[in-house]
């Protein structure tokens, strides 16, 4: 399975680009938290974590496990980048996934292609290759993808312990009935995102004006 998920990057090193970085988000489809994604090379074939698998295919456990031998392992290169709610509801959640995205990419100096889990982006400092649910064809990418969802992850556990009743730490921000519930009861905190449902609709709710009768 590790040399079927490594043949994006064989091809794309017999192209002649030495380091590349798989890159991948978490957190664009909820209503509070950042947006986070990570960017990963590896630079010893070799020395890939066995286990490395689309974040989506592992239970949180398996993912943590799988955070700290990613973090563990010399040969493999990471950093992560994030944009807050704050400038996600300023200028839009595709934008602000691109950035997250660059960011991360852009601490990587050692960078030179880039490997994008699913459409084209702008705004990279590298030439890159878009691959739908590459998350699922690349090692690369699916290492991004466990550092993206693990780091925001124990990001909403933290935030938790600052707004217990939102329950963060369950749902990590995704739109659930406890979460929805718990705006509902106690207002938008901090670190949701106003310009999206349902915390748009629960803040300013659609008024219905009675038709006139003649």
């Amino acid at each position: 399975m590790r040399d079927e998920l490594l043949a994006c990057e064989r091809e794309t090193w017999a192209e002649g680009f030495s380091f590349v970085a798989g890159v991948d988000e978490a957190g664009r489809g909820c209503m509070a938290g950042p947006v986070v994604a990570a960017s990963v090379i590896f630079t010893d074939p070799e020395r890939v974590p066995a286990g490395v698998f689309d974040s989506k295919q592992l239970t949180h456990a398996e993912r943590m496990r799988m955070r700290e031998r990613l973090l563990a392992e010399p040969s493999v290169l990471s950093a992560v980048g994030e944009v807050s709610p704050e400038e996600i509801d300023r200028i839009n959640i595709l934008r602000a996934t691109w950035k997250a995205m660059a960011l991360a990419l852009a601490q990587l100096k050692e960078v030179q292609f880039a490997l994008i889990d699913g459409n084209p982006i702008k705004g990279l400092s590298v030439p890159s290759r878009s691959i739908v649910k590459g998350d699922a064809k690349s090692a690369s990418i699916a290492a991004a993808s466990i550092l993206a969802k693990t780091h925001r992850d124990l990001y909403m556990e933290k935030i938790a312990e600052t707004y217990p009743e939102y329950h963060f730490e369950i749902h990590k921000g995704y739109c659930t009935e406890l979460h929805i519930e718990a705006v509902r009861k106690y207002g938008p905190c901090p670190i949701h995102r106003l310009t999206f449902e349902p915390v748009k609709s629960i803040l300013h709710p659609p008024t219905h004006i009675q038709p006139e009768l003649f």
